[in-house]
This record gives structure tokens, C-alpha cells and sequence, in this order.
């Protein structure tokens, strides 16, 4: 299912798609997978076909330790590809062992495989995948009880303040010198929990502070 608005009065000729899935397998480490794929449109290069066509599909696997996001393994599978030596660069993609998947990261990716180094695709997934891990270590706060704890105003400052430090600055909201930051730091957790649980929670008819 597109996320996307319809398209059927559209002239179509180039999807991509990305998946990404974050598991937590013990609690101080991940298993990342993503893919990527690129298809024509059915016809588009080859006259009568009715499908659509596969162009590139990378898939890429990474374990990565808690909490410090270091990449402890990388596998790289070039699943479709469009000429015979694309796989050739895919075992490269072990030098990503090493890295954190932290402030830099996209820095690193260019460094080590930009280029005629890598695989253009693959270090578009990368780029992609890591928000993705980011954002999994919230679940993982979740999880533990941690950011609740935090919206309730239990947190100690100096815990709260190293969460902080893995945030700030990485958008506007997060700006250090933000009303939201700053709002954090006084202990005023008035936008929490996040805006999608308010609303599921008054969907399903309890109260938005409900949050346990």
C-alpha cells in the first residue's frame, strides 16, 4: 500500500521504495535490515510486458551495540541488479564494522564508499537505515520504561541531560537553544507522550496522561 496520494492519472515511470525494520535481540544489542528498490513501470522497457520490472534491489543487514550504535556487522546482498559486476563491491561494505551510527555517520558513508568507491544505491539505503536505528532507541526507552519515567518527571537530570545529548541539534524541534529543550531541561513534559499516543489513547477512549 503507497503512502503516496493516487496516481492513476499520472504518467508513472520510476518507483522506489525503502524498508527498513529495527529488532532488538538482547538488550544491548540491534538487527537492522533494509532494502531498496527501484522498478519500471510494466511495459516501459520492454513493449508487451505486463509487469513491472526490478531494476536494483540492495538489502543490507547490520547488528549494532546499545547504546553506543556501533556497527558490529554488515552484510550487504545485491539481490537485483542491472550489470554483471554490481555485486563485485558488496563484501567493501564490511568496513562499515566499526562505525557508530551517530552524528557523522553520512560523513563516513561518503568517505569510505562515495562515489567510485561504493554502490550509489547501497549508500542511499545506509542514509536511510540509520534514522531509522536512531529512532528504534526510543522504542527501546519505551520499552524499558525509561521515557515514560522521563514524562513523569521522575528522571534524574544528569540521565536526563546525557538522553538529551543524542538529540540536540539534529532538527529544528531539538535546537539546544529551543523552547523545547528547554522545557525539557525545567522538567515541563506538557508535550509528552508523543502526539500520535495522545490521540490512539483518547481513540480508545482513555485519558492522554494515561501513559503506562
Amino acid at each position: 500500500m503507497s503512502l503516496l496520494p493516487p496516481d492513476d492519472d499520472l504518467d508513472l515511470i520510476h518507483t522506489r521504495n525503502y524498508e527498513t525494520r529495527v529488532y532488538q535481540i538482547s538488550d544491548d544489542e540491534l538487527l537492522v535490515r533494509g532494502a531498496v528498490s527501484d522498478q519500471k513501470p510494466p511495459g516501459l522497457y520492454v513493449v508487451g510486458d505486463d509487469e513491472p520490472m526490478e531494476i536494483h534491489q540492495m538489502q543490507l543487514e547490520l547488528r549494532v551495540s546499545l547504546p553506543r550504535l556501533e556497527i558490529k556487522s554488515a552484510r550487504v546482498v545485491f539481490e537485483t541488479h542491472p550489470h554483471s559486476k554490481c555485486p563485485i563491491i558488496a563484501n567493501d561494505y564490511e568496513k562499515l564494522v566499526g562505525l557508530s551510527i551517530a552524528r557523522g555517520f553520512t560523513r563516513e558513508i561518503r568517505n569510505l564508499f562515495g562515489g567510485p568507491k561504493g554502490c550509489t544505491h547501497t549508500n542511499a539505503l545506509l542514509q536511510a537505515m540509520a534514522p531509522a536505528v536512531v529512532q528504534a532507541t526510543w522504542s527501546v526507552s519505551v520499552r524499558s520504561g525509561r521515557l515514560k519515567e522521563d514524562s513523569r518527571g521522575g528522571m534524574d537530570p544528569k540521565e536526563r541531560e546525557k538522553r538529551l545529548a543524542g538529540n540536540l541539534n539534529t532538527c529544528h524541534v531539538w535546537a539546544e537553544d529551543g523552547d523545547h529543550v528547554a522545557a525539557i531541561r525545567r522538567g515541563d513534559r506538557s508535550d509528552f507522550p508523543p502526539i500520535p499516543v495522545r490521540e490512539r489513547l483518547r481513540a480508545m477512549g482513555r485519558d492522554e496522561r494515561d501513559w503506562d
